[in-house]
């Protein structure tokens, strides 16, 4: 035992820096969160312990239900559309070649670089009822203009499309990176046995970037769960009113947001953050235990 001490201790010293970052930024304010959700606290009077009686309220909550309702409707179109999308580019991207490869690739991945302030401002004019330049191509085609930021049945698909446009090239990066890792060699044989474009897309492609498409999926759910900063600004909400007519772009971390720093029930908004993170590591973990079973 002390002959193992003497030969690894140094290298646990070297990772011990880490250690302390990881344990004061990222898991004491966890464990912090989590024990603050059994308090009612508006950061001013002192905590009083209410233990459960957050989270009761919060599942009884007429917000907490929309909430969980457009997310999930949210989350059902924009993960799978933003990775089909990307993954449609990354193959029409990996079949160029020389800068014209290299054009489109960094077209599709600019607006994954624009600030989003500047994108939600954009596509705010975008989807002007009257000026906006859908509004406008549409009535070019003799249909009416559409408010899409303010009529709440087409407000949530208003924001996927922002969502995929802005993912689209993120993902189409990672998974272009992928592509160019599979050997040329399966595909040459695959020739040779007269496969055509599309088996050599089943059989080959998918199969092959399997662990990558992984990646994408998770990463996609973990963010799509927490979307906060588009529907926000595309309403511009702000924390005395936020999620748009008649909550139609309400989701957990805005209401959460909102309920910390609009009305200071910072309880409530912890006990919102620990629900949210048990649902995503949930999510995370069926991915990955459908993962190891195929």
């Amino acid at each position: 035992m002390k002959y193992w001490l003497r030969k690894t201790y140094k290298h646990y010293l070297m990772l011990l820096p880490f250690f302390i970052f990881f344990s004061i930024f990222f898991l004491y304010p966890i464990l912090k969160g989590l024990n603050t959700s059994f308090y009612k606290w508006d950061s001013v009077n002192p905590a009083v312990f209410v233990g459960f009686q957050n989270y009761i309220h919060l599942l009884k909550s007429r917000d907490f239900i929309i909430s969980f309702t457009n997310i999930l409707k949210y989350v059902s179109i924009t993960v799978p559309l933003g990775i089909t999308v990307a993954f449609a580019l990354a193959l029409f991207v990996n079949s160029l070649t020389g800068p014209v490869a290299n054009f489109f690739r960094s077209a599709y991945f600019v607006p994954t670089m624009m600030p989003l302030f500047l994108a939600a401002s954009v596509w705010r004019w975008m989807y002007a009822p009257e000026v906006g330049i859908i509004n406008t191509a549409i009535q070019a085609l003799g249909l009416e203009s559409v408010n899409w930021l303010k009529d709440p049945s087409v407000m949530i698909y208003a924001l996927i499309v922002v969502d995929v446009w802005r993912s689209a090239g993120w993902n189409m990066v990672i998974l272009l990176a992928g592509l160019k890792n599979i050997p040329n060699d399966y595909y040459d044989a695959a020739k040779v046995d007269g496969a055509n474009q599309w088996q050599e897309l089943i059989y080959i492609t998918i199969p092959l970037l399997e662990s990558v498409l992984f990646f994408v999926i998770a990463q996609g759910f973990i963010f799509a769960l927490q979307v906060f900063d588009a529907p926000w600004l595309l309403t511009l909400s702000t924390t005395q009113g936020y999620g748009g007519r008649l909550k139609a772009l309400l989701f957990p971390v805005m209401d959460m947001f909102g309920r910390a720093f609009g009305v200071y029930k910072f309880g409530e908004a912890s006990a919102y953050g620990f629900l949210l993170t048990v649902l995503i590591m949930m999510i995370t973990a069926i991915l990955f235990l459908l993962r190891r079973k195929d």
